[in-house]
């Protein structure tokens, strides 16, 4: 895995005279926007404050374990196969995905499990497991899917909204589609089985929403799951960080850990760069921020550079869920346990309640079960099993001390564990280490210690979130979960490809 790398010059005078782009944070968005820029002329220098790249995509190694600390589903792969090939490479050269079957498995508290994959007939099969009334709603229901996908995704999902022009434009479509209504409302509107709806409505929670508040056009992931499949990286998510700085070098890109941005520096009303915390001062002709957009806006910029988004606006927004995650290795392995496991604890209505509109920390929990080495082995010692399980739970503004309940809720969880999943658990532990809301304040700037930015509800959603190209400073440009189209693998790497319309060519600053 790459980790601090301070200076990759170029020495070639050409390369240095072109016009410079400066990205802050290297999450998937900054890194896709570095290639992006670096295919379309610019100099790029990407700053990272962390002593690795890949944001909340960075990888732990422990006592022989590899963890990927973030994002492990990859769907929609041609939106990295893209940034390869504008480096005239093909992305199976560095990286070897794998598609999963099934996508996930889903557990009920009683135990009953409904295998959700991108074969038809074998959904149709599962769905009459649990109500062979419903496949004719379900059939229903993914027509809209795909309905919805094609319009919000493939025909909007990389279009900047820069004016109320571009959303009144979108109204139609997004009445047309149901956008209004709530992703759980939508599937109810097709599915009758409870159990069901649940297992169609929980995407949102993948990209920080709930499913009874999120806009029915995240709807749209269930279409693009089938149509793309959902896929794992041989080596780990960190696999795909590593080949994103590989091409940036590749461009004659400089990254740099280690590299805490303090300010952004204006003239004006524009960017012109940025002064880091060790008082250094970086010129550049256009600044990209891949930080959260609350901190880009209330820390990097000064009040009196902010209209729209000032802080009594921020403040008023509302933030995504946080995420509590325990990363453990076993020194056995459990076989019958599928790479993602989606447990449903006993409530769900009332555990999302708890956890987006009173702020609880429940004393029960949903949980997302990853075990990588059911697919990638050398992501731990022979004979041993590598695992990630999250729970969503409250953001900051719950007032939960997780410097005292952290160690509590992760032994609730491991007993849970063992009861119905991993027998021996106890026993079998041999390195452990968890990550909190407090962590992704800390660690990542996350505003709130929100793990997605934003939350994803309709009036946070396109014109309505913070713009790729900011509002309030020119030559300043967002990519990455707080901005359009969201967050999500395909949300962020979408954010940067948006670049391509809203970042001037770069022979406008020759």
């Amino acid at each position: 895995m790459l980790t601090i790398d301070r200076s990759i010059q170029s020495d070639s005078g050409a390369h240095e005279r072109r016009p410079h782009a400066l990205i802050i944070g290297s999450g998937f968005g900054g890194l896709a926007a570095a290639v992006r820029l670096g295919a379309r002329g610019y100099r790029v220098t990407v700053l990272e404050r962390l002593d690795q790249l890949g944001g909340r995509a960075r990888v732990h190694r422990q006592d022989g374990f590899t963890f990927d600390a973030g994002p492990t589903i990859v769907t929609a792969p041609f939106l990295f196969e893209e940034l390869w090939a504008l480096c005239g490479r093909s992305l199976s050269e560095d990286v070897h995905l794998v598609p999963m079957a099934p996508f996930y498995r889903i557990r009920f508290n009683d135990g009953a499990t409904f295998d959700y994959s991108g074969d038809e007939g074998a959904m149709r099969a599962e769905v009459a497991r649990f109500s062979r009334a419903d496949v004719p709603g379900y059939e229903r229901f993914m027509a809209r899917s795909r309905e919805i996908c094609r319009v919000g995704f493939e025909e909007l999902g990389h279009v900047p909204f820069g004016s109320v022009r571009d959303m009144l434009r979108i109204a139609p479509d997004l009445i047309r589609l149901g956008g209004h209504r709530s992703v759980y409302r939508e599937v109810a509107r097709h599915i009758r089985d409870e159990r069901l709806r649940t297992i169609f409505s929980f995407h949102p929670l993948l990209i920080g929403g709930s499913p009874f508040r999120a806009s029915a056009i995240y709807c749209l992931i269930a279409h693009l799951e089938r149509r793309w499949g959902v896929h794992f990286a041989m080596g780990g998510t960190g696999r795909l960080v590593d080949g994103l700085a590989g091409l940036i070098r590749g461009q004659g890109g400089q990254l740099r850990c280690g590299a805490e941005v303090a300010e952004i520096r204006l003239e004006g009303s524009r960017a012109v760069g940025v002064r880091l915390a060790s008082g250094e001062m970086i010129d550049a002709d256009i600044v990209i921020s891949n930080a959260d957009s609350a901190f880009t806006y209330r820390r990097l910029l000064p009040p009196r550079a902010r209209r729209r988004w000032s802080d009594a606006r921020i403040e008023s927004a509302s933030s995504s869920m946080g995420l509590f995650v325990w990363y453990f290795g076993t020194r056995r392995k459990y076989p019958d346990v599928a790479h993602h496991t989606i447990l449903m604890g006993p409530r769900y209505r009332e555990l999302i309640a708890d956890i987006f509109g009173r702020k609880l920390l429940a004393d029960d929990f949903s949980l997302y079960l990853h075990r990588p080495t059911a697919t990638d082995p050398l992501l731990a010692p022979p004979g041993h099993d590598a695992f990630y399980v999250l729970s969503p739970v409250p953001n900051l503004a719950g007032g939960q001390d997780w410097s005292t309940c952290a160690e509590p809720y992760r032994r609730r969880i491991a007993e849970y564990l063992e009861a119905s999943l991993l027998p021996g658990l106890s026993e079998a532990l041999v390195t452990s280490r968890v990550t909190t809301p407090r962590d992704f304040a800390d660690d990542f700037l996350s505003f709130r210690g929100s793990g997605f930015g934003l939350e994803p509800v309709l009036t946070q959603s396109a014109w309505f979130r913070p713009h790729n190209a900011s509002e309030d400073v020119r030559n300043l440009f967002l990519v990455g979960a707080g901005t359009h189209p969201g967050a999500g693998l395909p949300g962020v790497l979408s954010s940067a490809k948006v670049l391509d319309r809203v970042v001037p060519d770069a022979r406008v600053f020759a």
